[in-house]
C-alpha cells in the first residue's frame, strides 16, 4: 500500500501520530494502576466531548453497530413501539435492531437527499405511545444531517426516549447532549473522535439508565447489556478495578490521547473547523459543477460530502483520484449506489488535506475527459475557507 496516499474516506480516517504511537505503548493490565486511572480519565473526558456533565458514558470493544444495538437493546423490550426517522441505511439497521428486541416498529422515511419533516414526526409522536425514537445525526449513506436539537425536544414532549446515531458526527457536528437533552448519544471511534476503529462509544442520560433500571425483562442481548458495564464503567470512573469483558487496552491508550486533543481545541472551535472545512470541499464540488446528494444545503453533513458523479463519468473516477494519491470512498445507498461517491472530512483533517483531494478529483476528472477548468475547484475551496 502506498503510504503516501491521504485517506480521504467517511471512516476509517487518517489518524493523528500522537494517537497511533500510544497504541504502539506496550499493554498493560486492565485492572493495572495505571490503567485504571487512565480509563477513568478517558470516561470522564467522553462527557465533556459529548457535552452531557451528568450522563453515563459506556466505552466496549466493538463496532458503531455494536454501539447502536447497546443504545437500543437495554431501552426496548418487546411490545415497546419504536419510531425510527431514516436518511439513509443506517436508520433502517436501527429498525431490525429494534425489531429484534420484540419492538413494534414504526419509519418515517425521508425522501432521498431529505430529512424527516418536524410536524409529521410530531404527528407521529401524538399518534401513540412510543417508547423510543431513534435518529441518525448524520448518515453515512446520504451525507444528510438532520436536525438532533429539534427532534429530541419533540420525542421528550411526547415522552419518547431518543436514541441518536452520532457515528459520523460525534466531536465533528454539533451535539449538546445534555442541553438538547438526548437520552443516548452514540458513536464508534474511527471517525471524528479520531481513534482507529475498535470502540462503540455511547452516553446515556439519567432518564435513560432509569428507564433501563425499570425493564420488566432481561435483556436480549448478554453482551450489550447495560446491567453488565454499568458497573463496570462506575467502577473506573472511581479508579478501582472491575471486570466484566477485557477492555481494548491499547484501543483506550489512543482514546485517551484523541479526547484530550479534542479537548484541547475546544468543541465550539472544533465544530467551527469542521464547518470550515465542509464549506471549502463544498464550494469547490459546485464550481466543479458537480451535485451533492443532499438537497439543500443546510441539511448538508459537515463532516462528509456525498457528491454525484458529472454525466459521462462513473465509478472509474475513484481509480483516477487514487491515482493521484487520495482514495476516496464510493456510493454506499443502494437506490443511487453506482452514481455517487463520497468524501469525509473529519477529525484532524485541515484545509491542505482538502485542497489535495481537490485537486485530485480535477485531475481525475480530466484524466476521463469530463471538461475541467484544473485549479478551479481549488481556488473556490481556497476562498471559502479563507487561505
Amino acid at each position: 500500500m502506498n503510504e503516501r496516499q491521504l485517506l480521504m474516506i467517511p471512516g476509517p480516517i487518517s489518524f493523528d501520530p500522537a494517537v497511533l504511537r500510544a497504541m504502539s505503548i506496550p499493554t498493560d493490565s486492565h485492572v493495572g494502576a495505571e490503567f485504571i486511572d487512565l480509563f477513568g480519565q478517558a470516561l470522564d473526558d467522553m462527557l465533556r466531548v459529548f457535552l452531557a456533565p451528568h450522563g453515563y458514558p459506556f466505552v466496549v470493544a466493538g463496532s458503531g453497530t455494536l454501539a447502536m444495538e447497546l443504545g437500543l437493546a437495554n431501552l426496548v423490550e418487546p411490545g415497546d413501539r419504536v419510531l425510527v426517522l431514516r436518511t439513509g441505511v443506517f436508520g433502517e439497521r436501527f429498525s431490525d435492531i429494534a425489531r429484534r428486541q420484540g419492538a413494534e416498529v414504526d419509519e418515517i422515511v425521508a425522501p432521498l437527499g431529505e430529512v424527516p419533516d418536524l410536524a409529521q414526526v410530531e404527528a407521529k409522536l401524538a399518534s401513540a405511545p412510543y417508547k423510543v425514537m431513534t435518529v441518525t445525526h448524520v448518515d453515512t449513506s446520504t451525507g444528510v444531517a438532520t436536525d438532533v436539537k429539534a427532534l429530541a425536544a419533540l420525542a421528550q414532549k411526547h415522552g419518547a426516549l431518543s436514541v441518536v446515531d452520532g457515528v459520523c458526527a460525534t466531536a465533528g457536528m454539533e451535539c449538546r447532549q445534555e442541553e438538547w437533552g438526548v437520552d443516548v448519544y452514540l458513536t464508534a471511534s474511527q471517525k471524528a473522535i479520531s481513534v482507529p476503529p475498535g470502540l462503540a462509544l455511547l452516553v446515556a442520560s439519567e432518564r435513560a439508565i432509569e428507564a433501563f433500571r425499570r425493564r420488566k425483562t432481561l435483556v436480549r442481548s448478554y453482551y450489550a447489556d447495560w446491567g453488565k458495564w454499568l458497573p463496570i464503567m462506575e467502577a473506573y470512573r472511581q479508579r478501582k478495578a472491575a471486570y466484566f469483558g477485557t477492555p481494548a487496552v491499547n484501543l483506550v491508550y489512543a482514546l485517551r490521547v484523541s479526547l484530550a486533543q479534542i479537548l484541547a481545541e475546544g468543541m465550539d472551535a472544533r465544530f467551527l473547523r469542521h464547518r470550515r472545512l465542509s464549506d471549502g470541499f463544498k464550494a469547490a464540488m459546485a464550481a466543479l459543477g458537480l451535485r451533492q446528494v443532499p438537497a439543500r444545503p443546510e441539511i448538508a453533513a459537515t463532516t462528509l460530502t456525498a457528491v454525484y458523479y458529472p454525466d459521462g463519468v462513473g465509478a472509474e473516477l475513484l481509480g483516477k483520484i487514487a491515482a493521484e494519491g487520495v482514495v476516496v470512498a464510493g456510493g454506499l445507498h443502494p437506490d443511487i449506489k453506482t452514481r455517487y461517491f463520497r468524501v469525509g472530512h473529519m477529525g484532524p483533517a485541515g484545509p491542505s488535506d482538502i485542497l489535495a483531494t481537490v485537486g485530485a478529483i480535477e485531475r481525475g476528472l480530466g484524466a476521463l475527459g469530463y471538461p475541467v477548468e484544473l485549479g478551479r475547484g481549488v481556488e473556490a475551496a481556497q476562498r471559502a475557507m479563507g487561505v
